[in-house]
């Protein structure tokens, strides 16, 4: 389709990597891992890549790494899809360790 140079795409890994390790940092904190997430590219109105997407658990997997009776629990959009459990449970339990992180920081 030839919508990207090769320059844009070597651009687009790294800028991927480095949202990654922030992001796996950031859960980490929270006691929450990382497992995957999605993330979307476009270009501005200078024609240069920015990232288009925003973050939630809707676009990626977390699992609560606080200790369930060595079960993994999801908190993220897997709930619903595998009748796992409340989803609005699962996103105010992240919403409010982020909000406790971020006030003890």
């Amino acid at each position: 389709m030839n919508i990207i140079e090769q320059e844009e795409l070597i651009f687009i890994k790294k800028l991927t990597n480095k949202i990654n390790l922030i992001l796996i940092e950031f859960f980490s904190n929270i006691q929450l891992k990382l497992v995957d997430f999605k993330v979307e590219y476009g270009r501005n109105h200078n024609g240069e890549i920015v990232l288009a997407d925003e973050f939630s658990p809707d676009n990626c997997r977390l699992w609560d790494l606080k200790a369930n009776n060595g079960k993994i629990e999801s908190l993220d959009k897997d709930r619903f899809r595998h009748d796992l459990g409340d989803l609005i449970e699962a996103y105010s339990e992240i919403s409010n360790r982020i909000k406790i992180f971020i006030s003890s920081t």
